[in-house]
């Protein structure tokens, strides 16, 4: 029988959160301070902000100290992200290296794997990006067709192909992907994991300009690109394995922190009793929106610590990681939606200052259903491997 959640954290993890909370306020930069970590003079000051954080073995708190962490557990992570957004310090550039590879490497990697690639990893000198979607294979990753042909002579494999919305393409230096290495294999399977160094020649990179002329996306083509054997992570013909751990972290407990949607709906809260004085009527038409919103916003956090506790006791994140996706990603269209409705058409201008626009959040907002694996995907998931219900 799994234990009863706690939701007091111990006298240790206070003392934590009081040592974050002092770094952070001594040296995080201002809210809104540095440019968008999607242009390339954004992305060098968030870089340059997480080596900051790296120095002090703030970036990855709950990595081993030899790999640059502090060797804390799961709990006290969610104590520095409550902390983290507490101050309203940069959103992170290295986020698909340490929230998603990381965790896959701890799993599949040799020993070497993580001594190259981790502490480069922890303190942003090395940003990754992800290739998996491809032109004709978004949310169905087993449905990709970018190849890798075994080059014995050479100790590795040769890569072709293309892949689509590779967030921070535009600028990282490595790549994780997904290629085909048996072609004649059924559809999840023959599948290999490479770690991709984009200098590598046969790597092109296309920025693709985003909603707000910004390019942090990039196509990536590879034509006839070597890499060697060990950049393979995980075992030849078993990617989709190594696939599945990297998505699980996506979707799971590692990319989006309930605290990121608990600032939010704090946010929002205060903005309706502005509202509420300025235009009373405007603010109890948008009460009830409002109200579901902090709901939501506090579920994800209390089922985000009733997960870190079957993690702890054991347990792993599964099929549920995809419910979990599903709800983080409508409870932030929620709270921009219930904002803008508050806001009228002052949403195009008002929130200039500490926090982000609140339009700016609702155009990111409406991305949420489709990365990560559209939501669609996700209720089939769902569906099928928690409800046990037939294939449509």
């Amino acid at each position: 029988m799994d234990r009863p959640m706690d939701l007091h954290y111990t006298d240790a993890q206070e003392a934590f959160r009081a040592e974050a909370r002092s770094w952070l306020d001594a040296h995080a930069p201002a809210p809104r301070s540095l440019a968008s970590l999607d242009t390339a003079a954004g992305f060098e000051a968030h870089r340059a902000w997480e080596a900051e954080l790296a120095a002090d073995r703030w970036s990855v708190v709950s990595w081993p100290e030899e790999f640059g962490g502090r060797g804390v557990g799961i709990l006290e992570w969610l104590v520095f992200e409550e902390e983290y957004w507490r101050a309203q310090a940069p959103l992170r550039v290295s986020q698909n290296g340490v929230f998603l590879l990381a965790p896959t490497m701890f799993e599949f990697g040799t020993d070497a794997q993580k001594q190259r690639f981790l502490p480069p990893m922890a303190s942003a000198a090395e940003i990754w990006c992800q290739g998996w979607s491809e032109p004709d294979a978004g949310s169905d990753l087993a449905g990709i067709r970018s190849r890798a042909q075994r080059s014995d002579d050479e100790g590795g494999w040769v890569l072709s192909g293309q892949k689509t919305w590779a967030s921070r393409g535009a600028f990282a230096e490595w790549c994780f992907g997904l290629f085909r290495t048996d072609p004649e294999a059924e559809r999840h399977r023959g599948l290999t994991y490479f770690l991709i160094d984009m200098a590598t020649p046969g790597v092109t990179v296309r920025p693709i300009p985003q909603i707000d002329g910004e390019s942090g996306f990039a196509e990536l083509f590879f034509e006839d690109v070597f890499v060697p054997d060990d950049l393979v992570l995980g075992e030849v013909g078993k990617g989709w394995n190594v696939a599945m751990a990297t998505a699980g972290s996506e979707r799971g407990l590692s990319l989006r922190s309930p605290a990121r949607y608990s600032r939010a709906a704090e946010r929002l809260v205060d903005l309706y009793a502005d509202c509420l004085e300025r235009d009373p009527d405007r603010a109890r038409r948008s009460a009830d929106s409002v109200a579901q919103a902090w709901m939501d916003a506090e579920a994800y956090r209390l089922n985000t610590l009733w997960t870190a506790t079957r993690v702890l006791d054991g347990g792993s994140v599964g099929p549920e990681a995809s419910a979990n996706k599903i709800h983080w990603s409508q409870t932030d269209l929620s709270i921009h939606r219930a904002a803008l409705d508050l806001l009228g058409p002052e949403a195009e201008f008002h929130g200039d200052g500490v926090d982000a626009p609140w339009l700016d959040g609702f155009l990111f907002a409406l991305a949420g259903p489709i990365y990560a694996g559209t939501n669609e995907i996700q209720r089939n998931v769902v569906a099928e491997r928690m409800l046990g219900l037939p294939r449509g």
